[in-house]
């Protein structure tokens, strides 16, 4: 893989964060035709035997039910036990921007328990505007969208990046507005909504039944709103808090910012430090010295002398100070990967400066890995057509500094988040803007982790708390969501869905492992998307 996919990757999986736009009614919704869905085999692949695949259309625009559509591409793993089989478990992997048939794909087989799979089909969607559904794009093809973004940094770092940086956002704005107008302009979380339940109609279920992560709960929170009688049981699990997501708070500071990712990520990333300092040898870092004292003096070096490092293919990936925060933001994401995360940094540490790394760190495979999902940087739009902006593209510099000053590296690094958005200008005119507050009758399932660098734990008790009965359960623990990391929400999970057993409001949950101790063989990080 050449540097410069890599870092195409990157700039995609930067953009994404975003909602906005006064509420249709669901009374358009009501009038739309059912898709009939025929399930198919999902192609010669013998990885797919177990899952089935089909499209649908449903309406581009829900105030014209019966105008113009868009495809939306589903698959399925069905029940394993049919004759007991309760219905059908939406997933929705985060983003935005996240393919959900793809993470099904990767991680339905193992990431649900076999008490689940035995009573549900499970259930990924491509949302509107992503993956295998009609895309929203940028460019009129993947080589010149690679072309376009091939010197875009992770983030920029001095006056003279930071220039650069705005004109050539305000150029990919354009391109993204001339290229998929129409889709964009169509592309809200809302209007994901109302597809998600015309798809529940489709499938036979009198109520929803969803498991959304990162970004999929603040899809449920919009299908909360809109749906709030069509809800059976809602997984939450990594909360993005609606009104720092949407601005509708009046919060005017980039996306990014209000998002409070940047806290968030240093949080984690002293954590992953001190961890790394209590395992001693089991981590590479202490070898070097104190982890900390290692790590903030590379970064610094970072910013004026760069490290080359040997790609698989004979290429060379060069590692400045902005790609170094970002790799290590997405390597934060499981504690599983802490271990390669401070081999990364001891080979950084230790590295010639003057020559090129031989090796590439197992955390630099492992960022490729998740950045793969994403299919064009369009589909990392999402906040543009809905979330309030700034309106002050030439003040992100300012806020970068100040977020600096409250998370060093990583405040920057997030604050950019959406810059594109100040200038690409299409709205969806469907999005919801609030008030978030909802009328389900039934309890549901939320999960915080105490150290999670993408939804910090702070948003975790007010977002259960739009919810009339909300059952909020720490994880007491390190990384993104809970996915792979804990039998105890497991357990809890599926009682709630199978059951509909919800624990009480307050439970905690340990994770099963510590960062550093021995990783099981053939462990994998879930493929949850950078936000």
């Amino acid at each position: 893989m050449t540097p410069r996919r890599i870092l195409r990757r990157l700039s995609v999986a930067g953009v994404a964060l975003v909602l906005l736009t006064p509420l249709t009614t669901a009374v358009a919704q009501a009038k739309s035709v059912v898709p009939e869905i025929k399930w198919g085999t999902c192609g010669s692949d013998p990885r797919l035997k177990p899952f089935q695949c089909a499209s649908v259309e449903v309406p581009t625009d829900y105030d014209n039910p019966h105008g113009p559509t868009t495809k939306i591409a589903l698959t399925r793993l069905p029940a394993t036990d049919p004759a007991d089989k309760i219905g059908t478990l939406f997933t929705n992997p985060g983003g935005p921007g996240g393919p959900g048939v793809l993470f099904l794909h990767q991680d339905g087989l193992r990431i649900y328990t076999p008490e689940v799979r035995a009573r549900f089909d499970i259930l990924g969607f491509d949302p509107r505007g992503v993956g295998q559904s009609d895309p929203a794009t940028c460019y009129p093809t993947k080589a010149d969208e690679s072309k376009a973004l091939a010197n875009y940094p992770a983030f920029p770092v001095g006056a003279k990046e930071e220039r650069q940086f705005i004109v050539d956002s305000a150029k990919l704005a354009v391109s993204c507005r001339t290229t998929s107008p129409d889709r964009m302009a169509h592309y809200s979380t809302a209007n994901v909504a109302r597809d998600m339940d015309l798809l529940r109609q489709a499938v036979g279920d009198d109520k929803l039944s969803y498991v959304g992560y990162s970004y999929g709960t603040y899809l449920a929170a919009t299908y909360a709103k809109l749906f709030p009688n069509k809800v059976r049981a809602l997984v939450l699990d990594g909360t993005l808090l609606p009104e720092w997501y949407s601005g509708s708070n009046g919060d005017r500071s980039p996306v990014g910012v209000r998002m409070k990712q940047g806290e968030g990520a240093y949080d984690t990333y002293e954590q992953f430090l001190a961890e790394c300092k209590k395992a001693g040898g089991n981590c590479a870092l202490n070898s070097l010295g104190d982890p900390k004292t290692v790590v903030e003096g590379t970064l610094e070096r970072l910013k004026t002398h760069p490290v080359d490092l040997s790609m698989p293919d004979g290429s060379t990936l060069r590692m400045t100070y902005a790609l170094a925060v970002a790799v290590t933001f997405s390597n934060l994401y499981d504690p599983n990967g802490y271990p390669a995360l401070a081999q990364l940094w001891t080979e950084l540490a230790s590295t010639n400066r003057a020559k090129a790394a031989t090796t590439i760190p197992q955390a630099i495979v492992e960022w490729n890995r998740r950045k793969e999902d994403y299919t064009s940087i369009g589909t990392a739009l999402q906040p543009c057509v809905e979330a309030n902006q700034s309106g002050r593209p030439l003040a992100y510099p300012a806020y970068a500094a100040a977020a600096d000053k409250r998370a060093p590296h990583f405040g920057a690094y997030r604050a950019w988040i959406g810059i594109q958005c100040e200038f690409l200008g299409i709205r969806d005119h469907d999005a919801f803007l609030g008030p978030w507050r909802n009328k389900v009758k039934q309890p549901v399932l939320v999960f915080g982790t105490r150290h999670d660098p993408a939804t910090p734990y702070e948003a975790t008790r007010p977002y259960a708390d739009l919810y009339p009965d909300a059952r909020m359960v720490t994880v007491e623990g390190w990384g993104h969501t809970t996915i792979g990391k804990s039998a105890c929400a497991d357990r809890l999970t599926t009682e709630y869905l199978t059951e509909l057993k919800a624990p009480a409001d307050g439970t905690t949950c340990n994770q099963d492992r510590k960062p550093f101790d021995p990783v099981p063989t053939g462990t994998q990080a879930p493929s949850l998307l950078p936000q």
